[in-house]
């Protein structure tokens, strides 16, 4: 099966939940997405989606020097950010528990 229309449902709730437990930048952001298991995640998708979600006012960022390249710009989850990852928690798992019904053993 192809994942990648699933990825692209849950990738808000993947990144926020990815920051929820700790700042990061873009890079650092795709590595912990693959580490978990999001193996087909893109990079571009990554970053368009920590730009938007930035837009949207639900991250915050700041800069930190790198001695190794340039400077590295890191995203953090902000109280409107947490809300929304708690709601969209809470329909996944809604969602989830919905599908394992109609598919489940």
């Amino acid at each position: 099966m192809d994942t990648s229309q699933l990825l692209k449902g849950v990738l808000d709730l993947a990144v926020l939940a990815v920051l929820d437990r700790e700042d990061g930048y873009g890079y650092e952001v795709v590595r912990a997405l693959r580490a978990a298991g999001l193996s087909e995640v893109g990079d571009a998708s990554v970053y368009g989606t920590l730009r938007r979600l930035y837009g949207a006012g639900l991250l915050t960022s700041y800069i930190v020097p790198s001695e190794e390249g340039p400077h590295r710009k890191y995203y953090a989850i902000n109280e409107p950010g947490r809300a929304r990852l708690q709601e969209t928690t809470d329909r996944w798992r809604a969602f989830a528990t919905t599908m394992e019904g109609l598919v489940g053993t």
